[in-house]
């Protein structure tokens, strides 16, 4: 007897192959037929869930941008500055550390920025509204938005970073809290 996988599990294991040939090869260097090769599978099988690399690269982009638009809003929602900023790092850093490989590939990878550029803010939109949640003003000076590029790209860099791979999630969670909230200004928090 002869048991079929559902093709969810299919497509999820296809979309964790692709991630981690991505991570390994970039966008660019892996094919379609490396993915297949990879997962055992015919070419015409991947073809079955995506046309394309570019959807492949997007469906893996998906839930972290998905993550990231939401996260933006929810953000701009509390009425304290401080509180939009804190949800903003907390939320930030929690999403790096729970998708380490994705953010490196953001980080390093040309080929996956046009998934980004489909999400609902986009680069650029992304890029506003830290920067605006951050400074708190519409308007912000110069030193507000360097402040707020240097601790968002620093904080993807260096959860992405192989060499921080070692480290366990709780204790780089912790540290890029920590380093972001130096950065941005906002006080220690207590422990309890």
């Amino acid at each position: 007897m002869t048991t079929v996988e559902p093709v969810a599990d299919t497509r999820t294991r296809l979309l964790a192959t692709a991630l981690r040939l991505f991570s390994e090869h970039g966008v660019e260097g892996t094919s379609l037929q490396m993915i297949a090769d990879e997962l055992g599978v015919t070419k015409a099988a991947v073809y079955y869930h995506f046309k394309t690399k570019s959807e492949i690269t997007e469906a893996v982009a998906e839930p972290g941008i998905r993550e990231l638009d939401e996260l933006v809003v929810e953000a701009a929602k509390h009425r304290r500055h401080g509180a939009r900023v804190d949800h903003l790092l907390d939320g930030f850093v929690d999403l790096v550390v729970r998708h380490r490989v994705l953010v490196a590939l953001f980080s390093s990878d040309p080929g996956i920025d046009a998934a980004l550029a489909k999400s609902r803010h986009g680069v650029e939109g992304f890029k506003q509204a830290l920067i605006s949640i951050v400074a708190g003003e519409p308007e912000p000076d110069v030193t507000a938005r360097v402040t707020a590029i240097v601790a968002f790209t620093g904080i993807a860099m260096a959860g992405g970073a192989p060499d921080l791979a070692e480290v366990d999630d709780e204790t780089l969670r912790q540290e890029l809290v920590g380093v972001g909230r130096r950065l941005l200004g906002r006080p220690r928090r207590r422990v309890c």
